[in-house]
């Protein structure tokens, strides 16, 4: 069966300049990236304050080739709480929406980022034609994100869909699952774009079926996606089930997987991804896994220029089995600080948990933390439907996966113990003890 080419190569090539008929390919991109990535230096140290003192030693005319765009200092989110408005380019007058960051857990002053009205265009043009991928002329689509505030994410994609001849239905936020269910029906959304524990909160509940042969597609956004996680939702209504990766600092778009589900289809005209080593800085080969580090190209109010996301990723070589090109990344599995410490340089990375524990239908979420210090306890607190065996269930998965390697746990003794439940299944602790290996 062929797979449909992703609507994002025929914009790129449009973004790029290219001449009709002809196809974006790497030598177009690069050429375009690096004229971009002059113009933003240009634009960031002529515009503000922040950037001119901070780039003044890069020569004129850099970068001379892609590659030395890596001498260029990174940036982080501490810039963004404490020079935001250094940061900015051109006066406030210019800025159309602030978009303001609170750090959870802490006290730190929050990240501010500024877009202009050209900026939010530039987002809207990207849900446009990357929602192309998902639905057409004269679908409904059930938008479950914040969109009640003017060109907020669900205001900038319910804007982007009536240029595809679709029609968004804001709903926000799922607080009811049930009443989310009524109103996809209602709407008969051909397609739901939401969070992904609030999206399997809906296609976990018994009138789910009633979806069933009207739902084709989901997009799954704002947060990592186990492959388990999204099995289930596919399972539940028979759909196709997509992901996208973006962040307030991408622009909220940042990148779409196509029909293949092959990795993101990056908005490579607008974004330049390098991946570095967290701890040297180093930019790592293409394939390599590391942290995300991102430049904007077109943004006007509040350029990024080697932005530390504190993301996790690699950038995938070679073409997209859909056959369309734009740079791509592999599934972003989460955070730098998406591990628990196991002690002696072991850690579990917790989108491999994900993975294990989201297999389990009834499953809504979990928290997990480890407690104590030579002997560790990973306890689970697992958040489910009405299955009273819940907490049985989460613990034989997670011994599973530890006895098929699935759990990378590094040198450590494991003991098991029972979970003790709470009768319901719905707020249930268990825990597994490790004993690090010196």
């Amino acid at each position: 069966m062929s797979i449909a080419r992703t609507p994002l190569h025929p914009w790129l090539a449009a973004k790029l300049g290219l001449p009709l008929g002809r196809d974006p390919d790497q030598a177009s991109l690069e050429a375009y990236q690096l004229r971009m990535l002059r113009h933003t230096l240009a634009h960031a140290r002529g515009h503000s304050p922040w950037h001119r003192t901070r780039l003044a030693a890069l020569p004129e005319g850099f970068p001379g080739r892609l590659e030395d765009w890596a001498q260029a200092p990174l940036s982080t989110a501490r810039d963004l709480r404490e020079h935001h408005l250094a940061m900015l380019c051109g006066s406030q007058d210019s800025v159309a929406r602030v978009v303001t960051l609170n750090t959870s857990g802490t006290t730190a002053a929050p990240k501010r980022v500024y877009f202009s009205d050209a900026d939010l265009e530039l987002t809207r043009d990207f849900f446009h034609h990357g929602m192309a991928t998902m639905v057409g002329p004269g679908d409904s689509v059930l938008i479950l994100l914040p969109g009640s505030t003017p060109d907020s994410v669900g205001d900038l994609l319910a804007k982007a869909l009536e240029r595809l001849g679709a029609r968004g239905v804001a709903h926000g936020p799922v607080s009811d699952a049930g009443a989310a269910l009524v109103r996809a029906k209602e709407e008969r959304a051909a397609c739901m774009v939401g969070i992904p524990v609030q999206v399997l909160a809906m296609a976990e509940r018994p009138e789910a079926a009633c979806l069933r042969g009207i739902i084709r597609n989901v997009l799954l956004t704002t947060d990592y996606v186990p492959r388990s996680l999204s099995a289930r939702v596919a399972r539940a209504w028979g759909c196709e089930v997509f992901e996208h990766y973006g962040m307030t600092e991408t622009g909220l778009g940042g990148g779409v997987d196509c029909a293949a589900h092959r990795g993101y289809h990056l908005r490579g005209a607008d974004l330049y991804y390098e991946v570095i080593d967290p701890e040297s800085g180093q930019v790592l080969p293409l394939g390599q896994e590391g942290e995300l580090v991102l430049t904007t190209l077109t943004r006007q109010a509040m350029p990024l220029l080697r932005y530390r996301t504190g993301d996790w990723g690699r950038l995938l070589p070679g073409p997209c089995p859909c056959g369309g090109f734009t740079p791509r990344m592999a599934r972003v599995h989460g955070r730098l600080g998406n591990f628990l410490d196991l002690g002696q340089g072991s850690r579990l990375p917790m989108w491999e948990l994900d993975e294990a524990l989201f297999a389990l239908t009834g499953l809504l979420d979990y928290r997990a933390a480890l407690r104590g210090s030579e002997s560790l306890q990973l306890t689970i607190q697992v958040t489910a439907g009405a299955e009273p065996d819940m907490a049985a269930r989460a613990e034989q998965a997670v011994a599973a996966a530890l006895d098929a390697g699935r759990l990378r746990l590094g040198p450590v003794e494991l003991t098991r113990r029972p979970w003790p439940s709470d009768g319901t299944g719905k707020r249930s602790l268990g825990g597994i003890r490790f004993k690090p290996i010196d």
